[in-house]
């Protein structure tokens, strides 16, 4: 299964941890890029990613995070597709980046789109190119 996770995927681990949710979400996200490097998950890349991570003002997280772009097996960059794909996204009240990153997985022939952003996750439930999910509901339910 190939999949994408966004930024807020991967800075997760970096969170604050005082929070259940965010420690759980941090230890799903850990088991996904588990199963990354065993080969289990094929991992998605865009040019979206590179740009939100060049911002990242934390050298640290933002090199551990780009050493993920070597083991993506797509890397997606803008196209008319991708465009028109985050224009309509955009219609239904999705962010600018968040429709761009949505767009890009979709291009990328990604079955699923990770994030820990509560408001893509409500905008984007049931939405029918993709299966747009958080890694804790993720791994609960690819790994029954």
């Amino acid at each position: 299964m190939r999949i994408y996770l966004d930024l807020c995927c991967f800075n997760r681990p970096f969170d604050q941890q005082s929070q259940l949710r965010i420690r759980l979400e941090t230890e799903a996200k850990l088991r996904i890029q588990e199963r990354v490097v065993a080969g289990e998950l094929e991992l998605a890349w865009s040019y979206m990613l590179d740009y939100e991570n060049a911002a990242n003002p934390f050298e640290e997280r933002r090199t551990a995070i780009a050493t993920w772009k070597l083991r993506a097996m797509t890397d997606s960059e803008q196209t008319p597709e991708v465009l028109a794909t985050a224009k309509a996204l955009a219609s239904l009240g999705v962010r600018a980046k968040d429709a761009l990153h949505v767009a890009c997985a979709i291009a990328s022939g990604c079955a699923c789109f990770l994030t820990t952003d509560d408001g893509l996750l409500k905008k984007l439930s049931g939405y029918a190119e993709i299966w747009v999910t958080d890694p804790t509901t993720f791994v609960r339910q690819t790994e029954q």
